[in-house]
């Protein structure tokens, strides 16, 4: 099996926002090797010029490891091309099927080389924002395996962060809020995000440690989805709102 040819079908699929079939339709992988796709189609953006800005966490809610048939999160990494500016816009042609997500996003402070306990990793965050993800699974129907999620890259295509502010530990229960032209369409807690969001960024240092991908100095960690995903459509306005921060706001074109 060629994951150098896989990782760049993928990649492919990114650019030219065209749909392709599951992967594991014609292959059997395991996680492992999907780890390893999902690092190889990054390879290409990087050369394109779009640096690498952190990370983002999946299936950071006990009832999606339980529907997907897991027991520990999935991560994907973030690049430059993927960030929309707060009060931003983007365009639909980008995308396949995009779907939007309300979230907690950690900025970090100083270079993190391994596992970093939960109890510890004040020192290692200097501040926190509101944000909204964007999913686009690069495969037909939305439809995929788990190693076929996690080879394109959990399914991550943009987000968009909010006012950054000083870093609190009582992020546990806040309201968490997404809205299509003042409609709300999802709701949920930030306590569906591994019962707290620190949780997950505990995760993401221990996951990342594993696959030997160091989170630097001024990254970003996307904590998870709070509700579920929500298809966007040409023409709105997205807002997400969390409790206590600034509004996330993004409009979406034709």
């Amino acid at each position: 099996m060629d994951l150098i040819r896989l990782a760049l079908k993928l990649d492919s699929a990114a650019v030219n926002a065209i749909a392709v079939k599951q992967l594991s339709t014609d292959y059997t992988y395991d996680l492992q090797d999907a780890y390893e796709i999902q690092r190889l189609a990054i390879e290409p953006r990087k050369e394109r010029g779009f640096a690498l800005i952190g990370l983002k966490m999946g299936f950071t809610s006990v009832a999606k490891m339980e529907q997907m048939g897991v027991h520990d999160m999935i991560w994907g990494r973030l690049t430059a091309d993927m960030d929309i500016p707060n009060q931003g816009s983007t365009s639909m042609a980008k995308y396949i099927h995009p779907r939007a997500e309300p979230e907690i996003c950690f900025r970090i402070a100083k270079d993190i080389k391994g596992e970093i306990a939960l109890e510890d990793l004040d020192e290692y965050v200097d501040a926190i924002a509101p944000a909204i993800e964007i999913i686009d699974s690069r495969f037909e129907n939305f439809k995929f395996t788990l190693e076929d999620v996690v080879a394109d890259n959990c399914s991550s295509t943009g987000l968009i962060i909010g006012d950054w502010q000083e870093p609190s530990r009582d992020i546990s229960n806040l309201r968490m809020q997404l809205f299509f032209d003042n409609e709300e369409v999802a709701v949920g807690s930030s306590h569906d995000i591994l019962g707290d969001p620190w949780k997950s960024l505990q995760a993401a240092t221990r996951l990342a440690a594993a696959y030997n991908e160091p989170i630097k100095a001024g990254h970003v960690i996307m904590a998870g989805a709070a509700t579920a995903a929500v298809f966007l459509k040409p023409g709105i306005e997205v807002v997400a709102k969390v409790e206590g921060m600034q509004d996330v706001i993004f409009s979406v074109s034709d």
